[in-house]
């Protein structure tokens, strides 16, 4: 039985076809390139009772991963993270099944390390030296320690204002740190300079087809922990979408198998105010969003002005009857504060805004109170511990607890 039933990559619009044995970045026409893989053959080879009764992390799913050698393999235990009730805030939101996917606890502290694990092991497969890529953070941060393990040299630009401790990640792995006095737009105008001059391997944001396997083991672990049988609505917090777009696919490759039937979920592209291309993309009902100017987000991870595989994110909604929605600004910490309080989880910011607005779509009628909704959480609150402003009480040394209680 092969490790991986990898077939070929291709291109979402042209439908070029390119092989998995060399390097490739973007199709020739400009589009993110996506795996496909034999899924006739391997519907003859695997099934899901011999899928659970494997390790819990994301290579569970190795025949669905695009990592040909078991041998290259780049991990830290990431995956099968929990799928968590969350009822005291469903109750307070009036939705009687909510559930959070909670991507904190995983490897590096946030979802990016699925996308680094096997965009990871899929570069030292291909003998990758040196990659570059721009960053808003959590993404830099996972794929310069994944890289370390991998004995890869990364360079990584990431925005001043990015949390500080992504850029201590980065710092501590030895990746090559630069920062920029700008947006992650102007970051990735340095990664470009830098790939063409040096012939640095591209790991952008899809401009490699491999992170997008990586992230779509979330939707493959969502279909796992609800036994086959998919939830009503999946919420999404969405910067450059690619979560979202292999969450779709994940979704799409498990029908064509034949281990989950009916319909696909709403998928939610939540975004913030401040930052909404795909949001109003979809409310103008087009394929492609418009460069959104001078955007600004405490939900830094979603701070994407303009998203390479915005056309696939778009599609992933019209295709399910999902819906774009932006959340407000001022409101995101005091759902943050809110999911803290009711459950006893520090969720992100990004994590919040799927919260938030998945209140706004229930207020709306669009989410049913006995439908099955499922936020993604996408890294943990202490990686941004500027967010939150409190104040606490200090006691003089003669003072009694009790009287402060």
């Amino acid at each position: 039985m092969l490790f991986s039933y990898i077939s070929h990559l291709f291109c979402p619009k042209c439908k070029k076809e390119y092989t998995t044995k060399e390097k490739h970045q973007l199709c020739e026409c400009g589009s993110p390139l996506l795996v496909a893989y034999d899924l006739d053959t391997l519907k003859a080879n695997l099934t899901p009772e011999m899928i659970q009764s494997r390790k819990p992390s994301l290579w569970r799913y190795h025949e669905l991963l695009p990592v040909e050698d078991s041998k290259n393999v780049v991990s830290l235990g990431e995956g099968m993270t929990p799928l968590l009730e969350m009822p005291k805030l469903g109750k307070d939101m009036d939705i009687q099944h909510l559930y959070m996917k909670d991507e904190g606890i995983i490897p590096t502290g946030s979802f990016k390390a699925r996308g680094a694990a096997v965009g990871v092991s899929k570069a030292k497969e291909l003998g990758v030296q040196q990659l570059a890529m721009p960053t808003n953070g959590n993404a830099g941060a996972a794929w310069a320690l994944y890289s370390s393990r991998a004995e890869i040299k990364a360079t990584v630009v990431m925005p001043k204002d990015a949390p500080t401790i992504t850029r201590n990640e980065c710092a501590v792995a030895g990746a090559n740190l630069y920062l920029v006095d700008g947006l992650i737009s102007d970051a990735g105008k340095f990664i470009s300079e830098a790939i063409k001059d040096w012939g640095l391997y591209d790991a952008s944001t899809l401009k490699e087809p491999y992170r997008i396997e990586g992230k779509k083991t979330m939707g493959l672990e969502i279909a796992e922990q609800f036994s086959w049988r998919l939830p009503d609505v999946i919420l999404y917090p969405t910067g450059g979408g690619v979560g979202l777009i292999g969450i779709y696919k994940a979704l799409n490759e498990l029908k064509e198998l034949g281990w989950i039937k009916g319909k696909l979920p709403r998928l939610v592209a939540v975004q913030a105010e401040n930052c909404a291309p795909i949001v109003k993309a979809w409310n103008e009902k087009k394929q492609e969003s418009e460069f959104w100017p001078d955007s600004t987000t405490i939900a830094f991870g979603i701070n994407v002005p303009k998203a390479i595989g915005d056309f696939l994110v778009l599609e992933a909604l019209y295709n399910t009857n999902g819906y774009a929605i932006a959340v407000e600004e001022k409101q995101i910490i005091e759902e943050q504060k809110k999911v803290a309080l009711l459950e006893g989880t520090f969720i992100c910011p990004e994590g919040a805004a799927t919260f938030l607005a998945a209140r706004r779509l229930r207020e709306q009628g669009w989410i049913k109170e006995d439908e099955t909704v499922v936020a993604l959480n996408t890294g943990l609150g202490i990686k941004y511990p500027n967010t939150v402003d409190i104040e606490v009480p200090i006691l003089n040394l003669s003072d009694s607890l009790y009287k402060n209680v």
